[in-house]
């Protein structure tokens, strides 16, 4: 790209827009890739035009829009899709429910290139269908080609950005507590669970009371496993009193604990588990007094069906504090980023 006066641009391909106000008329007079003519000149000066950019053979260089329209390329996303480009920048939309995901390194990467500028969504965050994802853009007007080029190689065989679609989960739901199961006290668990299922494709294979009996918490989730069950949620008992049976019933049925505890409030003593290909979860009793626990930080990821890893929770600490607004605003937030 170079700037060169008006009256030397004869002939020469416009890199840019020329935009102008007349006679209730506003927008762009030339377009980019315009090759300027004799007869322009005139109506250039009008525009208060004294010089313009044009390309320049063999430069090496790559316009905003071109740009933008690599950089979507170089990331594809089902579920989802790039607008524009517009002033420069293309934006991902979502098509779909999900759980969008980023590679935070693989971002770092690209954005410290040089000119190249890509904004996201957080990793980890739910979202609905029409959310902006994802936005990119060069500085510049102009940058190196190289620069795009770089960035291509390093999306080569890797996954930027994701929308991960929720899946179909059959649940099996276990209550725990001799309070609850000789009708001491009622249960409140019940309604909060199956409201907060009811925002994923989910079928609830059953909801059973269960003493604090080893053999009988062992026996129910024996049962919906036989069912079919892919995620089995337990809560009562999940604190640290030796009494509380939760924990170890989890264990007992050859669950392999991914972690019993997680670096976040609330929600603190969050169990999680996998027994084969089926989530477990144990959780804390806060899910029922309080609008967003863990609990909800942690089901839009079990129903993509990706696993949950050590590495993951452990992430939670950063941002793991909920504020406890009056008015909670979930996932908008900065309350279980990871």
């Amino acid at each position: 790209m170079k700037k060169v006066k008006v009256e030397d641009a004869v002939g020469l391909e416009l890199c840019h827009d020329v935009t102008a106000m007349y006679d209730g008329f506003k927008g762009a007079a030339f377009k980019r890739g315009h090759r300027i003519r004799p007869e322009d000149i005139p109506l250039l000066l009008d525009y208060g035009k004294r010089t313009v950019f044009v390309w320049e053979e063999n430069a090496g260089e790559i316009h905003e829009e071109d740009a933008a329209r690599r950089m979507a390329a170089m990331a594809p996303v089902p579920g989802a899709h790039y607008t524009g480009p517009s002033e420069g920048k293309v934006l991902l939309m979502a098509d779909q429910r999900g759980l969008f995901r980023v590679d935070r390194a693989l971002l770092q990467e690209i954005n410290s290139i040089g000119d190249l500028t890509i904004s996201t969504l957080p990793d980890h965050y739910p979202v609905e269908q029409g959310a902006r994802l994802a936005s990119m853009r060069i500085v510049p007007l102009v940058t190196r080609e190289e620069q795009i080029i770089r960035a291509e190689e390093l999306c080569r065989g890797r996954k930027l950005l994701d929308l991960r679609p929720y899946k179909h989960r059959k649940v099996g739901v276990i209550i725990t507590g001799s309070e609850v199961y000789h009708g001491r006290i009622q249960d409140k668990f019940e309604p909060v669970v199956r409201k907060k299922l009811a925002a994923y494709p989910s079928e609830i294979l059953g909801v059973t009371l269960c003493d604090d009996e080893l053999e009988m918490i062992l026996n129910a989730a024996g049962h919906y496993l036989e069912l079919g069950a892919e995620l089995l949620i337990f809560t009562g008992g999940m604190s640290v009193d030796p009494d509380d049976l939760t924990p170890g019933a989890i264990r007992a049925l050859g669950a392999e604990v991914v972690s019993y505890g997680v670096p976040a409030q609330p929600g603190n003593m969050t169990l999680a588990a996998y027994l084969g290909e089926a989530a477990v979860l144990g959780v804390p009793g806060a899910a029922i007094s309080l609008p967003t626990t863990m609990f909800d930080v942690l089901l839009p990821q079990i129903f993509t069906g990706d696993r949950l890893t050590k590495e993951d929770l452990v992430r939670l600490g950063d941002g793991g504090l909920c504020q406890l607004c009056q008015n909670c605003r979930w996932p908008n937030c900065t309350f279980g980023r990871y």
